[in-house]
């Protein structure tokens, strides 16, 4: 199956919609640690570890959450440079993926602990409608940066995908693609979890999902009815 596929040489989706994760499966970074590189390399060295841990869930993500938001402190200018770096660092063909999904009327959502003012602008580049990104909210500190939660954000927890999909009430059924124990968390209130480790596998994912996608090709025999 190539990027530039027809959505009508495919047979029916198998799913009303699809939730795909963002970091390390809609494109190649974590933006929590390209933020942190920004900064010294003790920073960059830590974030790097608390994401690794998180992602493959030795530790829960709210664990590592504030602690590296504290650490980063990130400014406007760069939410705006990290969204710039999400729309470079596309996983090759995930548009495409997206685009056909959409053209056969499945319903995309990204669903994302990352920044949601950094994730929006790449997700109406992909033609996915704001309302249907759920990301996390930062509001300023007394210094003017991005270092505090805006509320209550869900999606800052361990258990914060499963719960927002649950209050979505998406249509059914539903897929998720993701690449970390945040995601597969999902596993129980979906149809399906696959693992997407293109980017980055993680063993302890891959043995609860439905199935593993090493590539965005392995996908589409996944969503659709491949004749």
């Amino acid at each position: 199956m190539n990027a530039t596929t027809d959505f009508r040489a495919l047979g029916a989706p198998r799913f009303k919609t699809v939730v795909f994760d963002v970091d390390s499966t809609v494109t190649s970074i974590e933006g929590i640690d390209w933020l942190a590189a920004l900064r010294d390399e003790d920073v960059a060295r830590e974030s790097e570890y608390l994401t690794a841990q998180a992602m493959a869930g030795e530790i829960p993500i709210e664990a590592a959450y504030m602690r590296r938001l504290d650490r980063i402190k990130p400014a406007a200018s760069e939410l705006l440079m990290l969204a710039d770096a999400y729309q470079q660092s596309l996983v090759p063909g995930m548009r495409e993926l997206i685009g056909v999904l959409q053209r056969a009327r499945v319903h995309v959502h990204l669903l994302s602990g990352g920044l949601r003012a950094a994730i929006v602008p790449m997700a109406l580049h992909l033609g996915v409608p704001a309302d249907r990104v759920h990301a996390v909210s930062l509001s300023r500190d007394i210094d003017g940066r991005f270092s505090l939660l805006d509320g209550e954000q869900p999606l800052a927890t361990q258990r914060g995908k499963p719960l927002v999909v649950q209050r979505l009430q998406l249509r059914k059924p539903i897929a998720m693609i993701g690449d970390g124990s945040t995601d597969a968390a999902v596993r129980g209130v979906v149809e399906a979890f696959f693992a997407f480790t293109a980017v980055a596998r993680r063993e302890n994912v891959v043995k609860v999902a439905d199935a593993e996608a090493a590539s965005v090709d392995d996908l589409y025999p996944l969503l659709f009815e491949v004749p």
